[in-house]
């Protein structure tokens, strides 16, 4: 069984600590690429969360019955199959979002985040300590996919939620946020193309280390208070 505290641990390393897209900065392609808004950077993360949940959760209830030799080929088996549920679920409920995500959907069976964690963690670890590691790195990869989107869609188009009518149906397209009114024409294509995305996830790195640097000093400030309070009452 898992422990709070050890859940605890493995969801803050998912979720920021060890985080895919800011710390170890796996799955570039799909992050920079997909990233064009906020509609398909969640549902590219959504679905990769799902493929991670399930494939650590299997891998670590194979992990004893997998020879060395065939780790890697039979990871990449469980990680296809499951990839390929996806693939057809997505064409099957959400065809619009299928064919904007494209080639990018098969393309998590090769994704270094997911074999990643099979490989690190998964094949060592427990069934749920698997599943939620696998839940908590797909979510944290989901919420930089997220604001990025949102960063590129509202500085690129001055929109939020732009096609959010392939997720829910025609009667959303009233859901989309024009924070600059659509007769406005606004575009500004850096931050729609590509190089829009690098500077994007560059400011979201260099945040995320501020805020690291600043809860370091806070920490060792109040060690040093403590001590000092310490040393007084003696």
């Amino acid at each position: 069984m898992m422990d709070r505290h050890a859940a605890r641990e493995i969801a803050a390393n998912g979720l920021w600590r060890q985080n895919a897209g800011l710390v170890q900065i796996l799955g570039l392609c799909p992050v920079l690429v997909i990233s064009s808004n906020i509609v398909n950077g969640v549902s590219l993360g959504l679905a990769t969360s799902l493929v991670m949940l399930v494939s650590g959760a299997a891998v670590a209830a194979l992990r004893q019955f997998v020879p060395n030799e065939l780790r890697s080929p039979i990871f990449i088996l469980i990680i296809a199959a499951l990839v390929t549920v996806v693939d057809l679920l997505l064409n099957a409920y959400v065809h619009g979002l299928y064919l904007v995500l494209g080639i990018f959907i098969p393309l998590i069976t090769t994704n270094c985040i997911v074999l990643a964690r099979a490989e690190a963690f998964a094949s060592r670890n427990g069934v749920a300590q698997s599943a939620l590691d696998g839940l908590t790195m797909g979510l944290g990869l989901t919420g930089v996919l997220a604001v990025l989107g949102g960063l590129r869609e509202l500085v690129g188009h001055g929109t939020l939620l732009s096609g959010i009518d392939l997720v829910f149906g025609p009667a959303a397209r009233g859901w989309v946020i024009h924070v600059i009114p659509a007769d406005a024409h606004y575009q500004f294509l850096l931050a729609i193309l590509p190089p829009g995305a690098f500077f994007g996830l560059a400011f979201l790195i260099a945040g995320k280390s501020a805020l690291d640097r600043r809860a370091a000093r806070r920490a060792a400030g109040s060690e040093v208070m403590a001590g000092t309070m310490n040393s007084v009452s003696r």
